[in-house]
């Protein structure tokens, strides 16, 4: 019982390595906007996770090939909405909104699943989490609009913002659909079919809009994307849920503002402004008060999506 303590305290130190990875690759993903197209990164980001799990998944998925054959029209869905619409828009979002804002959008995660979860897997939601999404909503806002709610529709950059919010809006279904289906598939399994989905979806928009060629300004970053958030942050993750448990786990997601926000002050020089601490402040009351009491449905999202 002694070492399954002192495991599980140093546990606590792998979700927080994951939500750094994300976080990093936020403020990657607007770095990167100026030197390589979203179709381009959202296909080498996959094509990079893909080569180097297939010389280590392609043989236990071909053994298990029957167990995901039952299940391959879910997977493809999961692909669809947590691999390529997910980060595709997010991508794309990129171009028109900062990391800090792409980093607070972010922490949506739970609140849109609460909701949605209502629909689909009718999980009625309480009085918490609907006043605690009310004012999360209200901090978006306010943030979107700079803290001048009059010029909300006023200004072209706030697009990369809405586009944000519907990517999160795709990752709260993935989710979702997780938690609805619950496939019998081993995790890594799960990831390398679903990574390989991607690409697949990816090709028509290859066709359509060609490849940018990887070069010196954009390799580190495909790299990063490739082999952090989409494999390690993951393992990493998956880990700590096991050893700590997803509802201690999905705590540290809230963090995902807070270090995008550090990482995109100290890289790319974005400013933190009074209304990002106004807003951030009220999202996040929002969140907390929204898993009050329904703080075990959202968790087995969180563990799920990532």
């Amino acid at each position: 019982m002694g070492q399954l303590t002192k495991y599980q305290k140093w546990a606590f130190v792998l979700p927080l390595i994951a939500v750094l990875i994300w976080s990093l690759n936020i403020a990657v993903t607007r770095y990167v906007a100026d030197y390589i197209s979203p179709v381009s990164i959202s296909f080498y980001r996959w094509l990079v996770a893909f080569i180097i799990l297939t010389p280590f998944m392609l043989p236990k998925v071909w053994q298990q090939r029957g167990l995901i054959r039952q299940s391959l029209g879910k997977l493809a869905i999961f692909s669809a909405f947590g691999m390529v619409l997910y980060q595709g828009l997010a991508y794309t979002a990129a171009h028109y909104t900062t990391a800090t804002n792409m980093g607070i959008v972010n922490a949506f995660v739970p609140i849109f699943t609460i909701f949605i979860a209502y629909f689909i897997l009718k999980d009625k939601p309480n009085l918490f989490a609907i006043l605690g999404s009310v004012l999360s909503f209200a901090g978006l806002i306010y943030i979107i609009s700079q803290g001048h709610l009059s010029s909300l529709l006023q200004q072209g950059g706030h697009w990369g913002d809405a586009l944000m919010v519907v990517a999160v809006t795709f990752y709260a279904f993935y989710g979702v659909f997780l938690k609805k289906w619950q496939l019998q598939i081993p995790l890594m399994s799960s990831l390398y079919v679903q990574i390989a989905f991607a690409l697949l979806y990816h090709l028509p928009f290859v066709l359509w809009f060609g490849l940018d060629s990887i070069n010196a300004s954009n390799v580190s970053s495909v790299l990063y994307a490739g082999i952090f958030p989409s494999l390690i942050a993951p393992l990493l993750w998956m880990l700590a849920v096991q050893a700590i448990g997803p509802n201690r786990t999905s705590i540290f997601m809230n963090l995902m503002p807070v270090f995008t926000a550090i990482i995109a002050s100290l890289w790319l020089s974005e400013q933190w402004t009074i209304y990002h601490s106004i807003g951030g402040v009220m999202i996040l009351v929002g969140i907390v008060m929204a898993q009050k009491k329904t703080v075990k449905a959202p968790a087995r999202m969180v563990e799920s999506a990532n």
